[in-house]
């Protein structure tokens, strides 16, 4: 008697959940996060949704205001410069996310603050007040700066050292 309770209470506890739907994965995936169309319909495909009905999806969530392009590259943007990135990387990393020329430079001059000031704020943070005499660290800070992805103007001015003599 005991057995067949047993198995009751194991066969109520594996119901079967119904396959979501395309716009309920979709939704999933943006309550974690901001994504971009580009990316939304990878992951989607990926999770074995045929692209016809991702891209319906898309289209209603993005109509619905669920998914925006420019508010997630405004939010990336405010992401990797928190982070210590330039406008190059950035740029090319929203590129790679599929947005167009306008969108980007938008979500570029969205930002509230000086290029050139985030860069001397980094250099400063990682290299000491000494960066403006010693070539050398003037030298290896340029090197970080153009890692990072920040244009030639906001380096000099982070650093009072042309990278391009260097080069």
């Amino acid at each position: 008697m005991d057995d067949s309770r047993d198995m009751d209470r194991t066969a109520r506890k594996r119901r079967v959940r119904p396959e979501p739907t395309p716009i309920q994965r979709a939704l999933g995936l943006l309550t974690r996060r901001e994504h971009s169309r580009k990316e939304l319909a990878r992951k989607l495909a990926v999770r074995g949704v045929g692209g016809a009905d991702a891209e319906a999806a898309i289209a209603k969530l993005s109509k619905e205001g669920w998914q925006d392009d420019a508010r997630f590259a405004e939010s990336l943007v405010r992401s990797r410069a928190g982070t210590g990135y330039g406008p190059i990387r950035i740029r090319a990393e929203l590129g790679m996310h599929g947005l167009d020329r306008e969108a980007i430079a938008s979500a570029l001059d969205s930002l509230d603050g000086d290029w050139s000031e985030q860069a001397r704020d980094l250099v400063r943070r990682r290299f000491g007040e000494s960066v403006s005499t010693d070539r050398t660290l003037q030298r290896k800070a340029a090197e970080f700066l153009v890692r990072r992805g920040f244009a030639v103007e906001q380096i000099r001015a982070a650093t009072q050292f042309d990278p391009m003599d260097s080069m």
